[in-house]
């Protein structure tokens, strides 16, 4: 039985519907990718999971929990934990204290600071920085190890390769295969398939608010599955 499942989720915002009868699930230890163009509702998937959406119909289940009706700070709690896109780094407050948000949660498991920093040595390089005086690609490390201070079972990515350079996108593959290795699921949002080949082992396509195609991510680039992409 998977750690996450998404059965028939309908979901919008106010009375506009954008998400219909989605069906997803990640493992623990797996890492599935939501790829798509703009405005095919994949941020709005990850959104559901910490009441940013109106949910209309379906669930979001976190083990034997379903959290769809559930306060936002309960996926967290129940163990999901997001990297946002935009990465949302607090300015007043320094790299440690930014992450420790992440620890709110108050889960206990294998990621803890000193495990953060030893995945991202700049992170304790900088700690007594101001966590928005770092780099586009330090932030991300930042926003990525506030996540796991949550010790979810299941890591959700928004867009992580945004505005970063291909060596610094090199440098996220090698992170997130490492966190998948360490039992972590994985559900990345991105648009960039080249992270999507060398980080995850399934994926579904969506287009207009629905999954029009899923399947392995070693056979992304067959005809039936490139069609779907430039739907």
């Amino acid at each position: 039985m998977s750690f996450l499942s998404i059965r028939g989720l309908t979901a919008g915002y106010g009375k506009s519907v954008v998400l219909r009868g989605i069906d997803l699930e990640v493992d623990e230890g797996e890492s599935v990718a939501v790829v798509g163009k703009n405005g095919a509702g994949k941020s709005t998937l990850l959104n559901s999971f910490f009441g940013g959406t109106a949910i209309r119909g379906g669930s979001i289940r976190l083990g034997d929990v379903a959290i769809e009706k559930l306060p936002a700070y309960a996926a967290p709690k129940h163990g999901a934990s997001i990297s946002p896109q935009g990465r949302l780094i607090l300015p007043h407050l320094t790299v440690r204290e930014n992450l420790l948000l992440g620890a709110a949660s108050g889960r206990k498991g294998q990621w803890t600071l000193e495990r953060v920093y030893e995945l991202f040595p700049i992170l304790r390089e900088r700690h007594d920085k101001m966590g928005t005086a770092l780099s586009g690609g330090q932030q991300q490390m930042l926003a990525v190890g506030r996540a796991l201070l949550g010790n979810p079972r299941v890591l959700l990515l928004d867009e992580p390769s945004e505005g970063l350079s291909p060596i610094l996108v090199d440098d996220l593959v090698s992170t997130f295969n490492r966190i998948r290795e360490s039992g972590t699921g994985i559900l990345v949002v991105e648009q960039h398939l080249n992270l999507v080949r060398r980080t995850t082992q399934r994926f579904v396509v969506m287009a207009k608010g629905e999954i029009i195609d899923r399947g392995r991510t070693d056979e992304i680039d067959e005809p039936k599955h490139r069609q779907a992409l430039a739907f």
